[in-house]
C-alpha cells in the first residue's frame, strides 16, 4: 500500500515528541538520521531525549498554552510513554497531527478500559474483577484467588501491583496501592512471556516483529531473546491479535504487546502503544529498527523490512549496576557481539533502566551467554576469561 502524498511527513520535517527519556532519545537518533528536525516536550532540561533533539522545551503537561506553543512549531507529534494526559494530546492535535491518537491512548492508558476492550474483541486474557473498594476486592477475591491486584492507571515495572495468596493478604494488599479503583486479575501460571512489536501508518500498512522472549527479575525485565523458539502457528497467531487491535484502535506508530504462553495457548497481558524495552534489540538484529519503524509509520512513509538477519539477546542495565562504583566499560564490551547503550540520565538509582546492553551471535543461545557475561564483567576483573573473551559463567546464567 502506497502512502498518498497528501498525508505523509517527508524528511526535513520537524517531528515533536512528548516525553525525554530513552525511548523519545533512541527515536530522535534515529529521526535524525533519515533526515527529520526533532523538538521534545520535556518536563525537565538535559533529559536523554533532549540531549540528542534540536530544541528541548520544558514545560508541564498540564500548561496547555505551553503545549499549544510547542505543537504550533512542529509537523507531527508522537510521544515516547502512554500516560499522557488525555487533554495534553487534544489541545496538541488542533495544530498538529498526534500519533498514536488519543481513542488509542484512552485505552492503553486504563486497565479496567484495556482488558475490557480485549475482552469485546473476544482477545483471549486473564480473568479480572473491576475494584474500587476494599469491600469490591474482598467480592472479588471469592472469584479469583490467587490473584495480581494493579492500579487502573499508571504503574510499571512492578510498581501499583500486590500479589494476594490469601485473604489475610487483602486488606494490606489494598493498602498498598493507596488508589481508589484498580483491577484483579488471575494469577497466571505461564510457561514463559513473550512480546510482539508491530507497527502501522495511517494509510494502514501493517508489519510486525517476529517474536521475543522475556525474563524478568523482580518485576522488571531483564533479558530479552530472539528468535524466541514459538512454532510458526503461534507466531501467525499471535501476530493476528496483534493487527486485530492496531486495526481496531486505528493504531498509527508501534505498538508492543506483551503475551503469556500457557501450554500451547496464548493471552494477552498487558500492550504499550510506543516502542518498547524488548524491542531494543532490533537496533543490531534487524533490517529495519523498532525505532526507525516508528518514525515511518507516524510519518505515513512505507514501513520497513522487519526480517532479522541475526539471533540477538538484550540484557538491562538498571542503577544497581553502579553500587560498587563506576561499572567497567570496557570489560563489558571487549565481548565479541556487545553493544552498548547508555541513556544518559543524571544519576543512578536502584532499579532505574540506564541503559543496556545488546549481543548478537550464530544461535539465541549464544547471544544470551555473550550478553548476560558481559553484564557481569561491568563488576567484574577479566580474570578467567577465555580466548573468546567470554568468562566461564555459573549453570545458572547459562542459557537453557
Amino acid at each position: 500500500m502506497t502512502a498518498s502524498d497528501t498525508n505523509r511527513f517527508l524528511p526535513g520535517s520537524t517531528i515533536g515528541i512528548f516525553g525525554s527519556g530513552q525511548l523519545g532519545k533512541m527515536t530522535a537518533l534515529v529521526a535524525k538520521q533519515m533526515g527529520y528536525r526533532v523538538h521534545i516536550f520535556s518536563p525537565e532540561l538535559d533529559s536523554p531525549a533532549g540531549q540528542v533533539a534540536d530544541l528541548e522545551i520544558q514545560g508541564s503537561y498540564e500548561d496547555l498554552e505551553a503545549v499549544e506553543s510547542f505543537a504550533r512549531d512542529v509537523d507531527i507529534i508522537t510521544l515516547e510513554f502512554e500516560n499522557i494526559p488525555l487533554q495534553t494530546l487534544e489541545a496538541a492535535s488542533l495544530h498538529a497531527p498526534v500519533c498514536p491518537s488519543a481513542e488509542t491512548l484512552k485505552t492503553t492508558q486504563h486497565r479496567i478500559t484495556e482488558k475490557t476492550f480485549l475482552q469485546e474483541q473476544g482477545i483471549p486474557t486473564c480473568q479480572f474483577e473491576v475494584v474500587r473498594s476494599l469491600e469490591d476486592l474482598q467480592a472479588a477475591c471469592t472469584k479469583i484467588m490467587p490473584g495480581l491486584l494493579k492500579t487502573a492507571s499508571d504503574g510499571y515495572d512492578g510498581k501499583g501491583q500486590a500479589v494476594i495468596k490469601s485473604t489475610e493478604d487483602i486488606q494490606s494488599a489494598w493498602e498498598s496501592i493507596a488508589t481508589g479503583e484498580a483491577i484483579l486479575e488471575e494469577w497466571i501460571d505461564y510457561d514463559f512471556e513473550f512480546s510482539v512489536v508491530a507497527a502501522r501508518n495511517a494509510d494502514g500498512q501493517f508489519a510486525a516483529f517476529k517474536s521475543i522472549r522475556n525474563e524478568h527479575a523482580e518485576q522488571i525485565l531483564d533479558v530479552s531473546i530472539s528468535p524466541s523458539g514459538l512454532t510458526e502457528a503461534t507466531e501467525q497467531a499471535a501476530e493476528k491479535v496483534v493487527a486485530t487491535i492496531m486495526e481496531s484502535l486505528h493504531t498509527v506508530g508501534v505498538l508492543c504487546v506483551e503475551f503469556f504462553y500457557r501450554g500451547g495457548d496464548i493471552l494477552v497481558n498487558e500492550m504499550a502503544p510506543r516502542p518498547h524495552n524488548s524491542g531494543h534489540l532490533t537496533i543490531e538484529a534487524h533490517v529495519t529498527s523498532q525505532f526507525a519503524q516508528h518514525v515511518r509509520s507516524v510519518c505515513n512513509l512505507e514501513l520497513g523490512s522487519t526480517w532479522q538477519h541475526t539471533p540477538a539477546a538484550m540484557a538491562n542495565l538498571l542503577g544497581d549496576v553502579w553500587d560498587g562504583g563506576e561499572p567497567r566499560w570496557c570489560e563489558a564490551i571487549s565481548v565479541p557481539g556487545v553493544n552498548l547503550h547508555l541513556y544518559g540520565k543524571a544519576a543512578p538509582k536502584s532499579k532505574r533502566k540506564m541503559g543496556h546492553l545488546t549481543a548478537v551471535a550464530e544461535t539465541v543461545d549464544l547471544a544470551k551467554e555473550k550478553v548476560v557475561a558481559s553484564r557481569q564483567r561491568l563488576a567484574c576483573s577479566s580474570e578467567g576469561a577465555d580466548q573468546s573473551g567470554m568468562k566461564r559463567q555459573p549453570e545458572s546464567v547459562q542459557s537453557r
